[in-house]
């Protein structure tokens, strides 16, 4: 073997010596691992206090979801708070009204709630810029009482619409509110529950409702017109709403959470008037009009037959001479001979 290969070989054995030996050190100078032990925070010991399980708005109605006991730390336990104990049903705060705005999971406390029959219940539970309006309602027209305080309803119009003719008038019925808080029943604003702990449904002759002020004026009107019937409104009918406005490009939703579930609870909570429906008599009977009658005359310019109205059957129409007398764009016609 000649000297060239020896010179490398002794050289790999050095390089693999001090290899091994630099892996040895870098292993017995490693810390052992060590299990990280979990920080479990301690659960308060104190007494169950009453909370939020939600955000509740100024203006809230609250019911049994809205609340919840929890425990609380004992140091931290204030007067003010509702504290589970013999003789106090969470259930008869059913019915309050939110004064302070209260976030989820904070506690309750007397201060922050207003009681029916307090002074300022009613204007307590109006929104910012909303008023309270109370439509009288029959058994017939209130969904036979299954409407409560909290509920959402739409106003149905039901409406005779007379004609300038003989015949039958026009019935039709219109939605034309939509998503309207129910604040009170007659002048109960909590429900009631009986012995075994369910709401009594009870009729009643007035509702009042939360509207914006120019909902307010139309509701008075509406009243004038023809009589009023409540529409129960489902709760996922704001979302699914919601989301056809979103598909149509009408509501354009922010980036921003947050921005985005405040948008979300202003539409839940605000009242509208567009996009009504509505239904003649003829919808729901062939003997019914679809639209208005006219005067039996009124075949020339300007007449009925002009407008949609048409003459019904069996109407008399002039047949003998006619004089048009034009006063302005109004034209009249008046006979003058004939048979009628």
């Amino acid at each position: 073997m000649d000297s060239r290969k020896v010179i490398l070989l002794v050289g790999a054995l050095i390089v693999a010596a001090i290899t091994a030996f630099m892996a040895r050190s870098l292993i017995v100078g490693s810390p052992a691992p060590q299990a990280a032990a979990a920080v479990v925070a301690p659960q308060p010991t104190g007494p169950e206090v009453l909370v939020a399980t939600k955000a509740l708005p100024v203006g809230t109605i609250l019911d049994a979801t809205s609340l919840r006991y929890q425990p609380w730390p004992k140091e931290l336990v204030e007067n003010v708070y509702f504290i589970k104990k013999p003789g106090f049903d969470a259930k008869s705060l059913a019915g309050t009204v939110v004064r302070n705005a209260i976030t989820a999971g904070q506690p309750i406390t007397n201060g922050s709630l207003v009681k029916p029959g307090d002074r300022g219940f009613l204007a307590a539970a109006l929104g910012p810029g909303m008023r309270a309006v109370t439509v009288p309602v029959q058994t017939q027209t209130s969904v036979a009482g299954f409407v409560f305080p909290g509920d959402r309803i739409d106003l149905i119009l039901t409406q005779t619409v007379p004609g300038g003719g003989d015949g039958p008038p026009l019935k039709a019925a219109e939605t034309i509110m939509r998503n309207l808080r129910v604040l009170a029943t007659d002048q109960r604003t909590d429900n009631s529950t009986g012995e075994d702990g369910k709401t009594i449904v009870r009729t009643f002759s007035n509702v009042t409702i939360e509207a914006t002020p120019k909902i307010a004026e139309q509701i008075a009107v509406a009243q004038t017109l023809g009589s009023l019937s409540l529409s129960l409104r489902s709760i996922a009918d704001n979302s699914s709403e919601l989301e056809q406005a979103i598909a149509s490009g009408d509501v354009t939703m922010p980036d921003d959470p947050k921005a985005e579930k405040a948008m979300l609870t202003r539409i839940a909570s605000t009242p509208s008037t567009g996009a009504s429906t509505m239904a003649t008599g003829a919808d729901v009977s062939r003997f019914q009009r679809r639209t208005v009658p006219g005067k039996p005359s009124d075949n020339g310019p300007g007449g009925a037959a002009a407008n949609g109205g048409g003459s019904f059957p069996g109407a008399a129409v002039n047949t003998g001479p006619v004089v048009h007398i034009a006063r302005g764009n109004a034209v009249t016609e008046v006979a003058v001979g004939g048979k009628k």
